[in-house]
């Protein structure tokens, strides 16, 4: 389409070439047909010839530009086509527009003078062109991105920060483990030092009476105690000992039982512990032990050697320090090399074990094997488990025969408390010391009986003979036999207290608690012993009441 504008003035045509972005009409003059025109004087006096302004509405106009219409001739020829002040020279010329580009709808139009979001307010929509406008990154502004140099300056300070930072977290751990260290070492001093004050070893705190073996720290304290009657199944003989573990101090003690100690039978008469085993068995004995020990065998454990070699076997050989070359049994030739050598920390295995353990030199006392006997008790309590549920399977997988007294969960639960203890370093071995005569000497009841096996003497059950302890300081040997007799047929369990080195002129009957008085009345009675012989004093700690035999004792009376 190539619409005109025919201006109506001068003779000027304008052709309609598009729109702008504001879908204004774009319009360009059409070059007029060169004609003669006449001078013009522009400094000549301009003249209103009644030229109607609106003009453009007379017949001949299109206001549309729907044809081309001649020009309208001028009184004064073809004006000057450009007005320098942009004004017409009121002749009703219309300003041209002569410095707009042309736009062309199908073309990209120019980009703005002003940002998008605020078009002119010229009340007039801008149509489509907006909308198909090609926006470029440079035809905006952006914040300054930081060069090579600020990023540099950015990752050194973010170093420094994490150095800094990470130092200060290595201060804090280091603190927390400084406070964790101290606050453990103070729980374990306190704990400790309770464990201590409670087992009575802390220095400077012990009482005097537990120093002492006094009768009333000693006796409130709990034992628990089994008898171990070892048999050799080939050479003969037995050895004993008391397991003991006191659950009040935290000790355990095992105390060797000499064969000869002299013990009172079930029908009185006076026996000796190896004569007990094999004649009474394991109750008579057990028994007889509690009435000359004053004390409480809750079991009585046999072990056969074959038996004793099995459980060596299973917790693994054993380590001891032993005190003898002992040959091999089996060796047929004098001079072999012997199966136990003497020294420190040897591992025996079962066979040895039993070897060393049952082991008699020609003219040793029997008390030196049963010290044998006592280090190998030690080494295989040391190596037993202290789990009461593993002691127990290892008592069962012996499948050996126990006293009905003694079942296998409480053996092991036993022998588990006293291999915690050997392990601890809280374990001893203790003989106890007879006389010649098997009886007990006053050293046996202040340093075994007193401290390790009670204290006192039990307390006689209801219409149970009373136990005296004899002691002969008469001078005469047969003073004790008969003494013995004679009680035994008063109704009284007799218990040998030994001889005397030195006599006595005057008999005495002891007591140490009030409530036996009349019992010691009633022993010095049937021995014909005056009554102001009876007095309070020392009691062997097996015994209620204790009897010295003076010169003035005559059994025949």
């Amino acid at each position: 389409m190539n619409d005109r504008y025919d201006a109506g003035y001068g003779g000027d045509q304008y052709e309609l070439v598009g729109y702008d972005e504001y879908g204004q009409p774009v319009y360009r003059q059409v070059p007029a047909q060169q004609t003669p025109q006449q001078a013009y004087d522009t400094y000549a006096p301009q003249q209103d010839y009644g030229y109607d302004q609106y003009a453009s509405a007379a017949p001949g106009y299109d206001p549309y530009g729907t044809g081309q219409q001649p020009p309208v001739p001028s009184s004064y020829g073809t004006p000057d086509p450009y007005d320098p002040y942009g004004q017409s020279a009121g002749t009703g010329q219309q300003p041209r527009v002569a410095e707009q580009t042309a736009y062309i709808p199908q073309q990209a139009g120019p980009a703005p003078e002003y940002p998008p979001e605020y078009p002119p307010e010229t009340g007039e929509d801008p149509g489509d062109g907006r909308e198909d406008r090609d926006y470029r990154t440079e035809q905006f502004a952006f914040v300054e991105e930081p060069d090579g140099d600020s990023e540099d300056v950015i990752d050194w300070l973010k170093f420094t920060e994490n150095r800094t930072e990470r130092r200060e977290e290595a201060r804090r751990r280091a603190r927390s483990r400084v406070i964790a260290l101290v606050v453990v070492l103070a729980l374990a001093a306190v704990g400790g030092v309770g464990y201590l004050w409670y087992a009575g070893k802390l220095p400077g705190l012990s009482s005097s009476d537990e120093k002492t073996g006094g009768t009333t720290a000693v006796g409130a304290q709990k034992r628990d105690v089994v008898v171990v009657h070892l048999h050799d199944t080939k050479k003969g003989g037995t050895s004993t000992a008391l397991l003991v573990d006191n659950t009040t101090t935290g000790q355990g003690t095992t105390v060797l039982l000499p064969n000869s100690l002299a013990l009172t039978g079930e029908d009185g008469t006076t026996t000796t512990l190896a004569k007990s085993v094999e004649d009474d068995g394991s109750s008579g004995t057990r028994e007889a032990l509690d009435g000359a020990l004053g004390t409480d065998i809750e079991g009585t454990w046999r072990l056969d050697t074959p038996y004793l070699q099995n459980l060596v076997d299973l917790v693994g050989n054993i380590d001891i320090d032993t005190n003898a070359d002992v040959p091999d049994p089996a060796a047929k030739k004098k001079g072999s090399s012997p199966l136990v050598s003497k020294g420190e920390d040897q591992t025996l295995s079962g066979k040895m074990a039993v070897t060393y353990a049952t082991y008699r030199a020609s003219g040793e006392a029997q008390n030196a094997q049963l010290e044998r006997f006592g280090q190998v008790m030690q080494g295989v309590l040391r190596k037993m488990s202290s789990d009461q549920q593993a002691a127990t399977v290892t008592v069962q997988t012996l499948a050996q025969i126990l006293d009905p007294s003694l079942t296998d969960k409480d053996l092991g639960a036993f022998l588990a408390k006293m291999s915690e203890l050997a392990k601890g370093g809280d374990h001893r071995t203790a003989l106890l010391p007879v006389q010649d005569d098997g009886t007990l000497s006053a050293e046996a009841s202040d340093s075994v009986v007193k401290d390790v096996l009670g204290g006192t003497a039990k307390s006689p059950d209801q219409g149970a003979a009373v136990r005296v302890s004899v002691r002969n300081a008469s001078g005469e040997e047969d003073n004790a036999e008969n003494a013995r007799v004679v009680l035994l047929n008063g109704g009284f369990t007799f218990l040998g207290g030994g001889t005397e080195e030195t006599t006595q002129a005057a008999s005495k009957v002891l007591y140490a608690d009030a409530a036996d008085k009349a019992d010691a009345e009633e022993v010095a009675k049937t021995l014909n012993l005056p009554a102001s012989a009876v007095a309070k004093g020392d009691v062997a700690a097996n015994a209620s009441v204790s009897v010295v035999l003076g010169q003035d004792y005559d059994p025949a009376s």
